[in-house]
């Protein structure tokens, strides 16, 4: 039984008995148990992102149990349904008692057909590959993988700081241009997530301080991986614009660039090849994440970095200062 079942279980268990109130058992030990699947693989996960725009059913529910969801983490106005896209924090309500679940949200999409003339609103976000009615990509590659995204997260002023898991909030993926538009749209996978996670944690493990995690290049919009990078080739194809795709680097000196990571007394590719290294763990471990990575050293305004991605095969490369 998984702890999701066996937490639904002893809730269920306390409900059938009339002198146990039923709050007593919504412990945060218990909800945070009901979530253990949406917590991802790595168990750090803040966040799921459901592209249905009706909510997550965890894997178990009590008997009577719903899920309740508001907007700015106010448990005492809440909607059995999100109310169209944006971040939700949740909570589970039996009967009159009703308890959020911690340091989790819910976060809803706004449909692909919102985008117009390569727009949502003011943000400019051009067009994929898959609009032009053309046939993409590498055969070997998984039909899907260079489908249009399912939606955009609407990231705003105020919810941008939502964690997404332990080390990684909305932000951190967002677009490096139009600084002064908002709301901005975001295409996040959370697999990507869950396995960048992963690999913190795999580095931990090695003796790395990850505390310093820095994301130099999340998504990509279409419009700015055009103007931003190499549009040739299968840069037009890049991961970054279907949000399974990131650029990192570990900088927990704070100095703005990759630490030393293998102790050579320099900052090189060398650094980068260590976190390739956790990559390749983390994939043997969880075949499931297979994906792309590539190092790359140090090039006009930033240090050494890994992309890491979860296209669906192994890819490996070095690349040169003007990649990722």
């Amino acid at each position: 039984m998984s702890e999701a079942a066996r937490a639904a279980a002893t809730v269920a268990s306390a409900l059938t008995s009339a002198n146990a109130p039923s709050v007593a058992y919504l412990t945060d030990a218990t909800l945070n148990a009901l979530f253990d699947r949406a917590r991802g693989l790595s168990g750090k996960l803040r966040a799921t992102i459901d592209t249905s725009a009706r909510g997550v059913v965890p894997e178990s529910l009590p008997p009577g149990a719903e899920l309740r969801f508001s907007e700015g983490g106010d448990v005492s106005q809440v909607d059995s349904a999100p109310q169209g896209p944006g971040v939700w924090s949740v909570a589970l309500a039996i009967g009159n008692a009703i308890r959020p679940i911690a340091d989790f949200s819910v976060i809803t999409e706004l449909p692909f057909s919102a985008k117009s003339r390569g727009r949502i609103g003011l943000y400019y976000i051009g067009n994929w590959p898959g609009e032009r009615a053309r046939k993409v990509g590498p055969s070997k590659a998984p039909s899907s993988a260079y489908a249009n995204p399912s939606g955009f997260i609407k990231v705003t002023e105020d919810n941008q700081d939502t964690w997404v898991s332990e080390h990684f909030r909305l932000r951190d993926f967002l677009t490096h241009d139009q600084p002064n538009v908002w709301p901005k749209y975001l295409v996040l996978q959370i697999e990507l997530v869950d396995k960048l996670e992963l690999v913190l944690a795999d580095l931990a493990k090695h003796g790395v301080d990850v505390s310093g995690v820095r994301v130099l290049s999340g998504f990509r919009t279409p419009q700015y991986n055009a103007t931003g990078g190499n549009p040739q080739g299968r840069a037009a194809l890049s991961r970054h614009m279907f949000g399974d795709a990131s650029d990192i680097f570990i900088d927990s000196n704070h100095d703005g660039a990759m630490d030393d990571l293998n102790h050579d007394g320099r900052i090189s590719i060398e650094d980068s090849k260590v976190i390739l290294a956790a990559v390749d763990r983390v994939e043997a471990a969880h075949p499931e994440l297979v994906g792309g990575a590539g190092i790359y050293p140090a090039g006009p305004g930033h240090g050494p970095f890994i992309h890491i991605d979860t296209r669906g095969y192994r890819a490996r490369w070095s690349g040169g200062p003007g990649g990722g």
